[in-house]
């Protein structure tokens, strides 16, 4: 089967690394040099046009370019092929890979690992899959068990963003606040805060548009990051009980986050 792979950054190349063995990959970037990937894993680079005409068709770009790929590859689309997108929120891809024209299967997936998490092997690694239309999702879940041996959760994008509100947003959040710090360098460490670095260092890589996905796009975020503030004041009163409390939560948190990773 062919595969077009929509967006070749980052995740798009690794995930062709994984996906060459199986498919006849086809991709299009109007930015990336696929010549490596070509020579490496027998990419063939084609036109927006081909990718979408292929058996597959995957979606590989920041959750706001989406809307604009959709409305593009839409004409091309070939009746009965599968269209899935890999963004990490599920609630605002899934309304618009719904309007893709009614002749094609669409499916909702989010890889939970990436590059970097993923680089010593995928193997058990987790995949949330949201059927959105049709009945190939079945199919795309059993051969991502079977060949790529992936951890596969079957779910909504209400409950995937839920969760990922959690999972995600908290982590980036707190990991961007920690880089954008002072970093001393430290000899003496803890094992709770070699985990923290570990976090910090897993995910200080990651671009902008998808820390602006993970905690902008997903509906459900802002009302953890409140309640995550509204602690850090409660919790950072106790350092502040004889002295002028700071002017805000915010600045709470960033003090209580200061203490929490540098002693």
């Amino acid at each position: 089967m062919s595969l077009g792979m929509i967006g070749v950054g980052a995740f798009g190349a690794f995930a062709v690394k994984h996906l060459a063995p199986y498919f006849r990959v086809v991709g299009f970037d109007p930015v990336a040099d696929l010549r490596p990937l070509a020579a490496k894993y027998g990419l063939h680079s084609a036109t927006l046009r081909d990718a979408a005409s292929c058996d597959i068709v995957v979606l590989s770009m920041p959750v706001q370019m989406l809307e604009k790929v959709v409305r593009d590859i839409a004409p091309h689309l070939r009746k009965g092929s599968i269209v899935l997108d890999v963004c990490s929120v599920k609630t605002e891809p899934a309304a618009i890979l719904a309007e893709l024209p009614s002749h094609v299967q669409v499916i909702g997936t989010h890889p939970l690992f990436g590059p970097q998490s993923g680089k010593a092997g995928i193997d058990g690694l987790p995949l949330a899959i949201v059927p959105i239309r049709g009945t190939a999702w079945r199919m795309v879940a059993a051969f991502l068990r079977s060949r790529l041996k992936l951890k596969v959760a079957v779910t909504t994008a209400e409950d995937h963003d839920r969760q990922m509100a959690y999972v995600q947003g908290l982590t980036h959040l707190i990991s961007r606040i920690l880089l954008s710090m002072p970093s001393p360098t430290l000899s003496l460490t803890t094992t709770a805060f070699d985990h923290l670095k570990a976090m910090v260092d897993l995910l200080r890589r990651d671009s902008d548009d998808r820390f602006h996905a993970i905690c902008a796009e997903n509906p459900f975020v802002h009302d953890v990051i409140r309640d995550f503030l509204d602690g850090t004041s409660t919790v950072g009163a106790q350092f502040y009980a004889d002295d002028k409390p700071p002017a805000s939560p915010m600045e709470t948190g960033l003090r209580m986050i200061s203490v929490a990773a540098c002693p």
